[in-house]
């Protein structure tokens, strides 16, 4: 029996239906519920313990949990001394192997720019789409796990063991995560797949396997020249911008006019393997490369070769300034020259980069030999590794492209994705021989992390029936 067309045993249309009916009678009013919830990560809410959102989410999604008819599930809300808590939860199954699924319910800030009629906390559905902060980032993860566990117990199949997580770091750069991996590794075991539901899709029409991801330097760029601001016309011509010397200092590092990053530390040789997996997911996209981004009128994407593209955002290294300090709103800006000048920067880096060489690499050029000797500091907040897939296995390549072909009618698709999951490293590190489904919910316009946020419901559906499979697919050839 080498594939799931010729075994007997899930009820593949049974299990449609159950999952979809799942879905709209019970996951997508808790994602409602879920995304009133400002359960801000962190390192956007550093008093989170305090205020209760955390603990509010996950009393939410460990109740529903609790309730799931599966057999043999354990729930448990493990919490470590000054961490953020993480549930943990264990299925029995057949067979000597575990399979580990992840996801994470923290959420990212508001952000501004949401459409009058929406807001961040505030669950609006139109149509298939349910808008709202976190219910694609990650709400969905936790339901839908065992929601294709309970698939397959129900209507026929049967599966390894299983390992749920759902962290509440991951848009922190999961700092929690190390500590409740090692403190749980005697129950978690030695997975030898990793489910991972975490990621994005280059459209909602198939399944999209994430084969890499970039990794992310985070950190704090503080030009100092004054001890308090003067009067512009008095001082300008005599001392030095803190805002020019930023700019100056960020030349050294990216190329004003393209955008490329030419540091040695900073790139690195491109499989061919992926540089093929770009220009086959290009051959699907077309235009949708870019086209998925709100562009305003007029607004070119940074190059022509939509498969180039494809791996400039996901092997090719980019820096975003995403914050500023110092800064005064329009409407309180007088004619001062100012005495500082601070700027967030997020420096992504190819998956097989090692960020701690990149982020040192990057302080050392920013930092050395201010211009007017300014005051010039940059303070790391978060080197992250990324990530990049082991080989898939034969029966797992199968059970993909048979399950997408199946719940979405259209074979599946490998690309990198351009964010990060530092879970992923971590675990490809301790779990060396694993195999690992990254896939996710994320595709055009769903805008994780920025304004308008909005979870597809028919892709999650759909998404949830591929993981079943795979589940029943990995006891199967795992054995056989």
């Amino acid at each position: 029996m080498s594939t799931s067309e010729t075994r007997a045993g899930l009820d593949h249309e049974a299990l449609a239906a159950f999952v979809g009916e799942t879905w709209e009678a019970e996951i997508v009013p808790q994602l409602t519920e879920y995304i009133r919830i400002p359960n801000k990560s962190p390192l956007f809410d550093p008093d989170w313990a305090q205020h209760g959102y955390m603990d509010e989410a996950v009393a939410l999604i460990e109740a529903w949990c609790r309730e799931r008819r599966i057999e043999g599930l354990t729930v448990e809300v493990v919490r470590l001394e000054g961490r953020t808590p993480l549930i943990y939860m264990e299925v029995p199954g057949e067979g000597d192997d575990t399979v580990l699924l992840y996801g994470h319910l923290d959420k990212q800030p508001e952000m501004s720019g949401w459409r009058e009629d929406l807001g961040p906390w505030k669950p609006v559905r139109e149509g298939d789409r349910l808008y709202g902060r976190g219910g694609a980032d990650d709400g969905y993860a936790a339901f839908a796990s065992l929601t294709a566990i309970e698939a397959v117990q129900r209507y026929g199949g049967s599966h390894a063991r299983c390992v749920v997580i759902i962290e509440a770091c991951e848009e922190s750069g999961s700092f929690d995560l190390p500590h409740y991996i090692d403190a749980l590794a005697d129950r978690i075991g030695d997975p030898s797949l990793v489910v991972c539901l975490d990621s994005g899709c280059g459209n909602y029409d198939q399944l999209w396997m994430t084969t890499s991801l970039r990794g992310i330097v985070v950190g704090t760029l503080r030009v100092g020249v004054l001890a308090e601001g003067v009067h512009s016309g008095d001082a300008g011509g005599v001392v030095p911008s803190s805002f020019r010397v930023a700019r100056q200092l960020l030349s050294r590092v990216e190329d004003e006019m393209d955008g490329l990053l030419e540091i040695d530390a900073f790139q690195t040789a491109i499989p061919e393997e992926r540089v093929a997996q770009a220009r086959a997911a290009a051959e699907v996209l077309g235009d949708e490369v870019y086209t998925k981004f709100p562009f305003l009128d007029g607004v070119e994407p940074a190059g022509e070769d939509l498969a180039e593209l494809i791996l400039d955002r996901t092997w090719r290294a980019a820096l975003e300034v995403t914050g500023s300090d110092g800064l005064p709103s329009l409407e309180m800006a007088g004619n001062v020259l100012r005495p500082h000048t601070a700027l967030k920067l997020s420096l992504r880096v190819p998956p097989n980069a090692d960020a701690t060489v990149a982020a040192r690499r990057l302080k050392e050029i920013l930092e050395a030999e201010p211009p007017h000797g300014a005051h010039v500091v940059f303070d790391i907040d978060m080197p992250g590794d990324g990530w990049e897939t082991p080989d898939l296995a034969p029966w797992l390549t199968a059970s993909v492209e048979s399950a997408s072909n199946r719940y979405f009618g259209a074979p599946a698709i490998a690309m990198g994705e351009g964010g990060s999951i530092p879970f992923m490293g971590m675990l490809g590190e301790k779990f060396p021989d694993a195999q690992f489904l990254i896939t996710g919910v994320l595709g055009p316009g769903s805008n994780a992390h920025g304004p308008n946020e909005f979870l597809d419901i028919p892709t999650g559906i759909k998404l949830t029936c591929c993981v079943a499979q795979v589940l029943d697919d990995h006891l199967h050839r795992a054995s056989s």
